[in-house]
Order: C-alpha cells, then structure tokens, then sequence
C-alpha cells in the first residue's frame, strides 16, 4: 500500500468512525443552556482531547498488547466485530451504544461542561474509534505511514471541531434528514471496511488466501 493509499485509507475510516456529523444533535442537547461561545470552547477542548487519547492508543496499542498477549489476529477479528456493530446502527441511523450508553447522554445533560466526558471520551474517542488507529497503526508499512496515523487523526479531530463550531452558529441549517442520509451512507462503507480487517485476519491465520 502506497502513502497516498494509506492516507485516503486512514483517513476516510477515522472520518467514518469517529462521526462528528452524528455527534451534533445530541452535543447541542447536552448544552441548552450554554451561549454558542460556551459551546465552540467545549467543542474545541473536547476534539483536543479525543486527539491525544486516539494518539496515544495509535502509538502504544502494541505494546499494551504485548503485555496482555494479545495477538493482533485477535485484535482485528475483536476490531472488525466492534465496527460492525457501529456500522449496523448507523445504517439504521441509530446513534450506537457502542460509542455511548444512554445513561452517559443523560449525565452529560445535568453536566456543567461536557467536554471531556461524555463529549471526548467515549463520544468522539470510543472504542470503537479507538480499535481503528490500533488496526491502522497496525496496518501501517513504514515509519512515514505512521507520522501519516498522526497526522490524520489530528486533521480528523480539527474537522470534527469545525463541524460543530458550524452546528453551533448555523443550528437552523442542520436539516436531520441529511444527517440521517450521511449516516447510512458512511454505516455502509464502515461496514464493508469491518468485514474486509475480519478478512485480513483471517489471511494473517493462514485460514483464507487471496
């Protein structure tokens, strides 16, 4: 896989499975109360964050493993079954509880600021999300593939705040049944990447060839 493969690679499935455009209806009704410039500060600090978790696991997932005896066959089989899950939900244009339950929206509601949880963790860097830059890492060929990893997840959490800095000051220009239209479309290409990391494992087994 070329640079440039794993670039578009990388990033269309962090984009997909971090889902910011998701994200908003319940972010704008986890801050009622809150002034568009309280929200935009929450928005910002909350992508930081999701951006130092998703790193952090991106860059020391293997070693976590290594310590668990975890295999990454394993890994991408567990992976693939949690973007799965994620997809199937989105096809229905559900929000997943395998991203958020919704006893953690209901106590992100009474929360004063909501940036960190449930906002950052595990809204934007759920374990879902958090599988992906493992795998990813995993899948990557080179170091340049892996400053690459970073790279995208930053880009991807800089285009998540701005996303919800425009839900924030354009609220009236959100139309739900577009939202609704972009979830399914993206649960139907996280599903096909889902099964294709369950097919890659199986190959690193020996058990298919292709």
């Amino acid at each position: 896989m070329t640079l440039l493969e794993y670039v578009l690679l990388a990033a269309s499935l962090l984009f997909v499975i971090i889902d910011p455009i998701a994200t908003i209806p319940a972010f704008l009704a986890m801050t009622p109360t809150d002034t568009p410039a309280q929200r935009v500060k929450m928005a910002r600090f909350a992508c930081l964050v999701a951006a130092g978790v998703l790193v952090a696991f991106a860059l020391f997932g293997k070693f976590i493993f290594s310590l668990l005896g975890i295999t990454i066959p394993a890994f991408q089989m567990a992976g693939s079954i949690i973007l799965l899950l994620v997809a199937l939900d989105m096809l229905r244009a559900r929000r997943s509880t395998v991203k958020e339950t919704q006893e953690e929206k209901d106590a992100g509601a009474i929360k004063e600021d909501i940036a960190v949880t449930p906002l950052a963790v595990p809204m934007l860097a759920g374990p879902g999300a958090i599988s992906t830059v493992i795998l990813l890492h995993n899948r990557a060929a080179d170091f340049p593939q892996q400053v690459a990893l970073v790279v995208c997840i930053l880009t991807i959490c800089a285009l998540s705040f701005l996303i919800f800095a425009f839900a924030v000051k354009g609220t009236r220009w959100v139309n739900p049944i577009m939202l609704r239209l972009v979830e399914r479309l993206m649960g139907l290409l996280l599903a096909a990447i889902a099964i294709q990391f369950f097919l890659n494992a199986l190959k690193e087994l020996n058990v298919i060839s292709f």
